[in-house]
């Protein structure tokens, strides 16, 4: 059966174009078109959809005021935004998923773009991923929703003030507004550096950056090349480009970001960042997988567990809002706990400790 999607745009133009994609292809159907945000909220009260394609600037009611509006009516969507790829766009675009929608796509600069392949093959990919099985709760069907003992129970040794460590987070479909429960609950005192890789295009990851920053107690930056890691900072891989970590001189790391080709789709790519850590100097690498479409992290952590003293922390499937990466990386049998998002911050504490 196909999926319903409602496309809400103020240009006929952009509707039309966006419903051709949809319709073209077997697993969709544009089901509705609205002009603005009142009209989406008027349907979106009596109908339900798989998914909402939602533009941002709109008459009458815009994109966050009819998020925000759904969001105090506690009525269910699943929205994707459609956004520019601007500063200001970027900025638009976080807000929109704090009000509640789950992933976005750039909007084309020109007529060509729109009708071109690059943006259908972006809006099929995601809307199949916010529309796939396995991030409707509903419908999720024997997921890992508990630990898998791996073969060997690797232990942390948090009580040995000289040992160093990092804690490595991976991510992608869900989590910017999932980095909001887990970033801004970490401590600044506490005892290791923390990197993030957050499937995203270029000049998104700094807003997203500057975003925590504000709501967090400890630094939160776009990571740049060359920064030496410190404790109770927080590092997030640049759109475009890969993080890798470089060993210094006795316990000092900085960061490399390589313009390396993608990794299936993917740069930055979680796998890299978890394979640079295996020439580090940490002594305890806490890897943290949270919600997101496909694999990535598993690869990395899978050789990384064979080399380094590991601990890994998998978001549950209740909490994710596409349940692909955590499921990969617990199914490996490698994970060591898994928690609900709201419990991940107190996790990766517990196991870190502060100064």
């Amino acid at each position: 059966m196909k999926k319903n999607i409602l496309v809400v745009d103020d240009s006929a133009l952009m509707r039309r174009v966006i419903c051709d994609i949809i319709n073209s292809d077997s697993g969709f159907q544009a089901t509705d078109t609205c002009r603005d945000g009142l009209e989406a909220y008027e349907r979106l009260r009596q109908m339900k959809y798989d998914a909402v394609v939602l533009d941002v600037n709109m008459p009458r009611m815009n994109g966050l005021e009819l998020l925000e509006k759904l969001q105090n009516e506690k009525i269910k969507a699943t929205v994707v935004m459609v956004s520019t790829l601007t500063t200001d766009g970027a900025e638009v675009t976080l807000k929109a998923m704090e009000r509640g929608a789950i992933d976005f796509i750039e909007k084309p600069n020109n007529l060509v773009e729109t009708k071109g392949q690059r943006f259908r093959e972006k809006l099929i990919k995601v809307l199949s991923t916010v529309t796939n099985s396995e991030s409707k709760q509903a419908h999720k069907k024997n997921v890992v929703t508990k630990v898998v003992k791996p073969a060997v129970v690797r232990k942390l040794r948090t009580k040995d003030a000289s040992s160093s460590k990092v804690v490595a987070i991976a991510c992608s479909t869900g989590g910017p507004k999932s980095l909001q429960s887990v970033i801004p609950f970490l401590k600044a005192e506490m005892d290791a550096p923390v990197l993030v890789v957050q499937h995203m295009p270029a000049g998104f990851t700094k807003s997203m950056a500057d975003r925590l920053n504000e709501l967090s107690p400890l630094e939160v930056k776009e990571a740049q090349e060359g920064d030496v890691l410190e404790k109770g900072h927080v590092y997030i891989a640049p759109g475009g480009k890969h993080l890798l970590v470089q060993r210094l001189s006795g316990k000092e790391h900085r960061i490399v970001l390589s313009d390396a080709p993608a990794i299936g789709g993917l740069r930055p790519c979680a796998n890299l960042m978890y394979e640079s850590l295996l020439d580090s100097g940490f002594d305890e690498i806490i890897c943290v997988v949270l919600t997101g479409m496909g694999a990535d992290g598993t690869k990395g952590i899978s050789e990384l567990q064979k080399e380094k003293n590991v601990y890994v922390i998998a978001q549950d499937a209740e909490t994710s809002v596409v349940y692909g990466m955590p499921k990969a990386i617990a199914e490996t049998g490698l994970v060591d706990e898994v928690v609900p998002l709201q419990r991940v911050a107190d996790t990766i504490l517990k196991n870190v400790g502060v100064n």
